[in-house]
């Protein structure tokens, strides 16, 4: 049986793993990019499953469509993205990358963001509700509850407000 020093030295450890491997990642696709991780998450899901709205593009990287919004405007100004209006709805805007952004997605890494979200599809519910549940208690002792999310390493704000009884964690 460990003892707490040790179970405290090794959550310690995970969460300097955790931090290391998001900003190491986050400093590289800057350098090599100019782009933040979630911009570049961004143009992989539209490359991925483009054309696509906005909605979408939201759910599929677990953020609010207005930070989403932000994220696409930064890519549209950039010229890596564009806005195509539905034929049969004009409220529908349709993303597509440019050719700029086709040239791009295709020599750089994958975001740990996407993969992130992409290995946790993979994993149990149960296992996800273990999950939620630590990093909800982990949230509870810094007292953040409250505080609106951010995509990780990224100056876009999730414009969500989530209440921690939301969460499976938060309704035990």
């Amino acid at each position: 049986m460990q003892n707490k020093h040790d179970v405290i030295s090794n959550i310690m450890d995970n969460i300097r793993r955790v931090f290391q491997i998001l900003n190491e990642q986050s400093q590289r696709i800057k350098q090599e990019t100019g782009l933040t991780g979630p911009q570049l998450w961004a143009i992989r899901v539209i490359h991925e499953h483009g054309p696509i709205n906005i909605s979408d593009i939201a759910k599929r990287m677990y953020l609010h469509p207005t930070t989403v919004l932000g994220i696409i405007d930064r890519l549209e100004a950039r010229g890596l993205v564009s806005r195509n209006r539905s034929k049969d709805d004009r409220r529908v805007i349709w993303l597509e990358l440019t050719q700029d952004g086709k040239d791009l997605v295709q020599s750089v890494p994958e975001v740990v963001q996407g993969l992130l979200g992409a290995r946790l599809e993979g994993v149990a519910l149960n296992d996800l509700a273990e999950i939620d549940e630590g990093i909800g208690h982990l949230v509870k002792i810094f007292g953040v509850q409250e505080i609106p999310p951010k995509p990780m390493l990224s100056l876009e704000m999730n414009k969500t407000k989530r209440k921690a009884d939301e969460s499976p964690a938060g309704r035990r």
